[in-house]
């Protein structure tokens, strides 16, 4: 029982002035429901807007307030802020940013209503946005049910289309799975760590810094092994990580297209946060036994995505399966950096993730600007010749998928290569050589489609069927928005002190 004293040293924690961008996100998404509302179908493009200018303020305002914002555990110990979880916070944001700008360019054409999915984007964000920081597993279940529960939402948001609504269901199901697999290991680890019979037991074993003083007097004891493996499983779902990446190829190509771009770069981010921030904080004493089974993973997650996304020809399940890869990729870093024990090079994945987002964000760009009888279905002939009928279009994508695959001087070549550093210093040999066939088999997919927008130019040969001729939806929004994603992947891949200035 807390007593008074207890209960008013942890009141003295609460700073709400340290979510004010969390905050600030559900604020707007409850003045999206009220604008919707009342605005009706003839301004809902006024209300799409709005949405996007509040994303922008309330980001300005974190990137702003980054330098004098509060350090330390608050709300007594359920979530710390620090400057990596700042920098997380930021991310997401874009991410939501992206998906925002998407959602306006997309939903009009396919009559789908506005007011609900910029709702849904800031809550996602916002829960996200908690998740990054939090040290507690009551938040981090809450923070994660808020974003998964949204997103179930988000993917089946197409309703005309059985795809969506496939998709839709799919999510749901394996997501629930994985809800309970992470509940599970939650409760096992609370009932193991407040057990009298074991060493050190702890009053609140869902607090992480109590949960890491407690495994590291029972590193080995089988009930704390089961509820660890079982928290990374769903940590693993999020992330796309083998085995438990069976979902994605479906869910992405049945989503609208601003929703599977969320998908891809925010949730993902989110299940890596949630992570790293175990491995270097409670589960950290369990470091020898879980860096064989995370380097496993790797491998397994490097070779199935690559080799899954080769014979595909919807350019929806290649991003999908690619995304698969890019896990593989991000999980080699924090491999070595497990195996070091060190994991001050968390860096390198944050820049990893933005060099993805801006990529992925110019990818999906030009996917959402191209008129395609059927959101799911866009195949790879559906870009033939793109660079020549469409040189602006057709030279982002390429941009895009350039930095994707890892070409130099993209942003994406390097993100790899910071990550081809991390493995090689941490001495993992096998997993450098199996990531190094990664790069070598992404190739194939990612030029292949490059080879159907440049048709008329390149040498190799084009994947794909019959030619269609590609057109795309124009609009001055459009092309800022396309410019902007091809700009910071170039820039980020020549100058990378921008990352840090900007944002570290």
């Amino acid at each position: 029982m807390p007593t008074l004293e207890s209960l008013t040293k942890i009141a003295a924690t609460n700073q709400w002035g340290a979510l004010a961008p969390e905050i600030g996100l559900i604020i707007l998404a409850l003045v999206i429901l009220m604008a919707d509302v009342f605005a009706g179908p003839a301004r809902a493009r006024i209300v799409a807007l709005g949405a996007l200018l509040g994303q922008v303020v309330i980001l300005a305002f974190t990137l702003v307030g980054q330098s004098s914002a509060t350090s330390g555990p608050l709300f007594g110990g359920l979530l710390t802020v620090s400057a990596w979880g700042n920098l997380w916070r930021v991310f997401f944001q874009f991410a939501g940013l992206i998906a925002g700008v998407l959602g306006v360019l997309h939903l009009d054409r396919r009559h789908l209503p506005r007011g609900e999915f910029h709702a849904l984007i800031a809550i996602v964000t916002a829960g996200l946005m908690l998740l990054a920081q939090s040290t507690h597993f009551v938040l981090v279940f809450i923070a994660l049910e808020t974003v998964t529960i949204s997103f179930y939402i988000l993917v089946a948001y197409a309703r005309q289309s059985t795809f969506s609504l496939e998709a839709g269901l799919k999510y749901l199901v394996q997501g629930g799975l994985s809800s309970a697999l992470l509940l599970f290991g939650m409760v096992l680890l609370y009932g193991a760590a407040g057990n009298p019979g074991l060493k050190g037991n702890v009053a609140d074993g869902l607090d992480f810094v109590q949960l890491g003083s407690f495994l590291k007097l029972n590193a080995t004891h089988p009930l704390v092994l089961a509820g660890a493996a079982l928290v990374l499983c769903g940590a693993a779902f999020k992330g796309g990580l083998f085995p438990f990446q069976v979902w994605i190829a479906d869910v992405y190509q049945g989503a609208p297209t601003p929703t599977t771009a969320f998908l891809s770069t925010a949730s993902k981010a989110g299940g890596f946060v949630m992570l790293i921030n175990l491995l270097k904080g409670p589960f950290a004493p369990l470091a020898a036994t879980l860096a064989p089974v995370l380097l496993v993973i790797a491998i397994a997650t490097l070779l199935f995505g690559n080799i899954a996304a080769l014979p595909q020809f919807n350019v929806k399940r290649i991003l999908a399966w690619s995304g698969v890869s890019h896990a593989g990729f991000l999980l080699a870093g924090i491999c070595a950096m497990v195996k070091t024990g060190d994991f001050s090079y968390q860096g390198t994945i944050v820049f990893y993730f933005f060099t993805y987002l801006f990529a992925s964000a110019a990818v999906f760009g030009v996917l959402n600007a191209l008129q395609v009888k059927d959101d799911a279905q866009p195949e790879l002939n559906d870009f033939h010749n793109l660079l020549k009928r469409h040189p602006f279009h057709g030279s982002v994508l390429i941009i895009g998928l350039g930095s994707l695959a890892g070409v130099p001087p993209l942003a994406g070549f390097i993100a790899k290569f910071l990550i081809f550093r991390l493995v090689l210093d941490a001495q993992l040999y096998g997993l450098l050589a199996v990531a190094a066939l990664g790069v070598a088999l992404s190739m194939y997919y990612y030029f292949g489609w490059i080879g159907s927008i440049a048709r008329h130019i390149l040498p190799w040969p084009v994947k794909g069927g019959a030619e269609n001729e590609p057109v795309v939806q124009d609009s001055v929004l459009s092309r800022v928005f396309l410019a902007s994603a091809a700009i910071l992947t170039v820039v980020l891949g020549l100058y990378q002190g921008v990352f840090s200035s900007v944002l570290g």
